[in-house]
């Protein structure tokens, strides 16, 4: 598996994702400029969180019309798989990659903690090796997280298992209390409508070891490489 990470003007957790697919998972991983046209042959593309572009006029307002986002998106119309963390989601969601919107916490303050989330749909590539209602605790690190849809897109979303992932307590519970940005129906995550895009505001690669709390996020990158031979996407870049 080779993964390309994007790096834009502000990117703070591009080195996060790098270290997550090389030092734990093992696989080949590139940096790719913003300014860039080439996807070097990957498998996977990382948006990564942080403050593209400083999040002038909205979180990934401007990043969407980065050299590379137009090759982003002619990789994902192919099938591509695209990945987009926090900032990363925030792009697609500007890109039109995903419907929604990511409007400012409902506290209208920035939010740094660990959350627990539960998956809502396993069987999509960046959850194959999750459980069905399994719950995995993986921090947030967000002032614009709040995801937002119309109700009848919502509906659509929920019918056709494309929310991925939710916020929920301890017990597995979609609570208010558990919600740390007012989004709607405790969403965390969701995927387009053929499955091989995924925009989620929690921090995976911040969760792939124990001794940095928790390794839940691991199995986010584990089922991208479980799912890419049955894609027969390996290698045809």
């Amino acid at each position: 598996m080779k993964v390309g990470v994007v790096t834009f003007p502000g990117s703070n957790c591009d080195y996060d994702a790098y270290a997550a697919i090389r030092h734990v998972l093992g696989e080949q991983v590139d940096f790719l400029w913003h300014k860039s046209e080439d996807l070097a042959g990957s498998d996977l593309i990382i948006l990564p969180g942080g403050f593209s572009y400083g999040d002038y006029l909205r979180s990934g307002a401007i990043a969407r019309f980065s050299p590379i986002m137009k090759k982003v998106v002619e990789f994902a119309d192919s099938g591509g798989l695209v990945m987009g963390i926090c900032n990363g989601f925030q792009v697609l969601t500007e890109s039109g990659l995903l419907p929604g919107a990511l409007i400012r916490n409902r506290s209208l303050r920035f939010s740094c903690k660990y959350v627990n989330l539960r998956v809502e749909n396993n069987a999509t590539s960046f959850t194959n090796t999750c459980s069905k209602g399994e719950v995995l605790r993986i921090p947030i690190a967000h002032g614009d997280g709040n995801y937002y849809n119309f109700d009848g897109d919502i509906e659509t979303l929920e019918k056709t298992g494309r929310v991925v992932f939710r916020y929920v307590d301890a017990n597995g519970e979609p609570t208010d209390i558990s919600n740390p940005n007012g989004s709607i129906n405790n969403i965390a995550g969701i995927v387009n409508k053929e499955g091989n895009v995924l925009g989620m505001m929690p921090h995976p690669e911040r969760a792939v070891e124990s001794i940095l709390g928790s390794g839940d996020g691991l199995k986010v990158f584990e089922s991208v490489r479980a799912a890419l031979p049955a894609l027969n996407l390996v290698g045809e870049k």
